[in-house]
């Protein structure tokens, strides 16, 4: 259940409104949070987004060190000696964005909503990723996926993904997120291994975790989870009316009650474990954006993490700098 303050509804842009403010949204991000990636990135770029191709470049015979798995048997066989293939990466990645625009994307405690968190996401890494020559496409989800964007690249087909995002009205309450829906298409619908991004607050009914298994089998999938500072710790603000965003039923409670904002911050916690066990269970890396975090910071944060993921496999840890920041989960 996502519970949120009850907020008086803002006036929807029009068409032309929403338009503009995806060219300017992408400008004023390529000014403040792409230029500051620029250069801390780049050396990580083979590490953060490697690509799934391998093209034959040579044949040599076999040297102490070499993979065996490389070993052409076929040739060894002919010559009597191990001969080992040679290959090179094919560094083109096609990124997929996976969508989650439910009611309760569309809280935000402060100024800034989680949706607005999201768009900010999509755009730099597209930005960042088609500036190398990869392609993008996106599956918009509601109540179901009901907008697919295939696989392109450019700084049109960026605008046209942020449009899309930004000119969605808000979905009504309905009935609860099931994001089960978004991950089985995903999987239909995505016709070769991709760097696949989730982007949700996953709030959602249960058993999201095996169709995101699934699609980790065939993909490289990282979790982008957002969040709201006031969905972890509720303050005091007196008697307020609180509704739940995916179905629209509220209750009033009196938030100056110890005993309730105990409980929250019990129910909460139990969220985030459940939450971090299904990623550690799945196997996924997860990046996690606060509606008041700086984006730039999170997205070096998480570099730092997928860097080390190699000592990880060679038995060493993560530093305590890493394992102790809020924003990534490994």
């Amino acid at each position: 259940m996502s519970v949120s303050l009850q907020k008086p509804e803002r006036a929807a842009a029009g068409p032309g409104e929403v338009a503009q403010s995806a060219e300017t949204i992408l400008r004023r991000l390529e000014w403040t949070v792409i230029r500051r990636l620029d250069g801390l990135l780049h050396g990580d770029y083979r590490t953060l987004f490697r690509g799934f191709g391998l093209d034959l470049a040579d044949l040599r015979e076999y040297q102490y060190h070499d993979d065996v798995r490389h070993i052409d048997w076929n040739v060894t066989a002919r010559l009597q000696t191990p001969y080992v293939r040679d290959f090179h990466e094919d560094r083109e990645v096609t990124a997929w964005f996976l969508l989650d625009l439910s009611p309760s994307v569309d809280f935000g405690s402060q100024d800034t909503h989680k949706r607005a968190v999201s768009a900010e996401f999509v755009t730099v890494l597209a930005r960042l990723l088609t500036r190398h020559g990869n392609r993008i496409g996106a599956l918009l989800y509601g109540s179901e996926v009901d907008t697919v964007i295939p696989a392109g690249a450019g700084r049109r087909h960026i605008l046209h993904i942020l449009h899309s995002m930004l000119n969605r009205p808000k979905a009504k309450p309905s009935a609860a997120t099931d994001l089960q829906t978004l991950l089985r298409s995903a999987a239909q619908i995505i016709p070769r291994r991709s760097l696949v991004f989730v982007v949700s607050d996953f709030i959602s009914t249960p058993g999201w975790d095996k169709p995101l298994a699934q699609l980790v089998q065939r993909h490289e999938v990282v979790a982008v989870r957002l969040y709201d500072p006031l969905e972890m710790d509720m303050p005091d603000l007196g008697m307020v009316v609180m509704q739940d965003a995916e179905t629209g039923e509220q209750l009033f409670v009196d938030t100056s009650d110890a005993g309730f904002r105990r409980r929250f911050a019990a129910a909460a916690e139990r969220r985030e474990n459940t939450l971090r066990d299904n990623f550690a269970k799945v196997g996924v890396d997860a990046l996690e954006l606060c509606t008041d975090d700086d984006l730039a910071d999170a997205l070096l944060r998480f570099a730092d993490l997928r860097k080390r993921r190699s000592q990880l496999a060679a038995g060493g840890s993560l530093p305590a700098h890493l394992t102790a920041t809020r924003g990534v989960r490994q």
